[in-house]
């Protein structure tokens, strides 16, 4: 007989006892295009490759779990180092009436969906933006490139202009700033002159010490209360 020949039936046999291309592969030293060539469209190696697949499936769940337990662990440790930066930082920074501001405003206007992970206000009054944006930029020190602008305004308003009047008034950069929401106001005659600003900062890391300074900043006032 043949070696290809004798090697073919070989594959036959440990394919009918259950096998995969790879296991067979590694016994026989054959490619596995080279089986799945000689297995096209045998139905009885069909069922085989649906039990082998059920089967690793199965197999899987175990694993998958063990590694989204780790994973969960591992993220659940880092999001504990970035609350105790918060702590340790604290004492520094809270005699600093920018700080307190800062965490005020988003305490009573920011986003408090932590696991989006981002640090985002919005508000039509721009002096509240100006003060958020002094407190990421010069009480935080983040970079101005990792502070973005974004804007929402009506059909009749000159977008340009806003934009102009929001980075004049922030001293951010025009680059700074994403795409403009365009809406269709509800009242006409209640128009917003310079529309609504939204300042936003993509970190987790951020959004969990902010919450920590928050949490920290209530409990201190309400010892400060106590002392009264």
């Amino acid at each position: 007989m043949p070696a290809l020949r004798l090697d073919r039936h070989l594959a036959i046999n440990l394919r009918k006892q259950g096998k995969s291309y790879s296991e067979i592969s590694k016994e026989l030293g054959i490619p596995e295009s080279t089986m799945g060539y000689w297995f096209r469209g045998n139905q009885w190696s069909e069922e085989i490759k649906k039990k082998l697949i059920r089967k690793a499936q199965i197999l899987a769940v175990p694993k998958l779990r063990l590694m989204s337990e780790a994973n969960k662990r591992k993220w659940e440790a880092w999001h504990e180092e970035c609350r105790q930066k918060a702590i340790n930082e604290f004492p520094a920074l809270k005699q600093d009436l920018l700080f307190v501001a800062g965490l005020m405003l988003y305490w009573g206007e920011g986003d408090k969906v932590i696991k989006n992970g981002k640090v985002r206000i919005a508000n039509s009054d721009p002096e509240v933006l100006r003060i958020f944006y002094a407190f990421l930029k010069d009480v935080l020190l983040l970079p101005v490139e990792k502070i973005y602008m974004k804007l929402i305004i009506y059909p009749d308003l000159d977008e340009q202009s806003i934009k102009k009047f929001w980075s004049k008034l922030l001293n951010i950069p025009l680059s700074q700033f994403k795409k403009t929401v365009t809406i269709q106001g509800r009242h006409p005659k209640k128009r917003l002159s310079y529309g609504i600003g939204y300042i936003e900062v993509v970190s987790r890391e951020l959004k969990e010490k902010i919450f920590t300074w928050i949490r920290l900043y209530q409990e201190h006032f309400i010892k400060r209360s106590r002392m009264l």
